[in-house]
């Protein structure tokens, strides 16, 4: 599948931004981990979130066995981006255009990974570390969660990540290849 049947395909979805980046052009930095530990409540707690989803090397490793990778963005309005509730709740719709762009993908015969702006919410509690997954198939890790450089991916492509308070930007990174 060509970056045009992609691009030709994803046009229906309400996708603010995108680029095409190679598995190689991503900076992955173990420090990306120490902000997951230290910030956040799910760190220890999700399959989507350290240490679940293994080492910063084991992630990257992971990643590298694609060759093409569909980086992208859709926005939410919301009253006050700092009310984290409302934030939350505008994910949905982003996970679901993920999870819609990767079966297509799957549905072309491409092997495809794809990581998401958050940890996983699809349960209410999630089974980690006492069961495995209920929904591995729906589940994607956070894009932190594997050390990746955000902020360096969303530059280098010339992306927003702020577009003011009452605007939510949700990124996706959908890895591919050829099966």
């Amino acid at each position: 599948m060509t970056q045009t049947e992609i691009e030709e395909y994803i046009t229906q979805f309400p996708i603010y931004q995108y680029a095409f980046v190679k598995p190689e052009d991503i900076e992955f930095n173990d420090r990306v981990r120490q902000i997951c530990k230290k910030e956040c409540s799910r760190y220890g707690a999700s399959w989507s979130c350290p240490p679940a989803v293994g080492t910063v090397e084991v992630c990257k490793e992971r990643c590298m066995n694609y060759d093409h990778v569909l980086f992208f963005s859709s926005i939410a309005e919301v009253d006050n981006i700092m009310d984290m509730d409302e934030t939350l709740k505008t994910k949905s719709e982003h996970e679901k255009i993920t999870r819609e762009i990767e079966q297509h993908l799957k549905d072309k015969t491409l092997l495809t990974f794809a990581l998401s702006s958050d940890s996983c919410q699809l349960c209410d509690k999630c089974t980690y570390p006492r069961g495995g997954c209920r929904h591995l198939e729906l589940m994607h890790p956070c894009i932190e969660s594997h050390g990746i450089v955000v902020a360096n991916l969303i530059e280098k492509n010339m992306m927003d990540y702020y577009l003011g308070e009452h605007m939510v930007v949700w990124f996706s990174m959908i890895f591919y290849k050829e099966s």
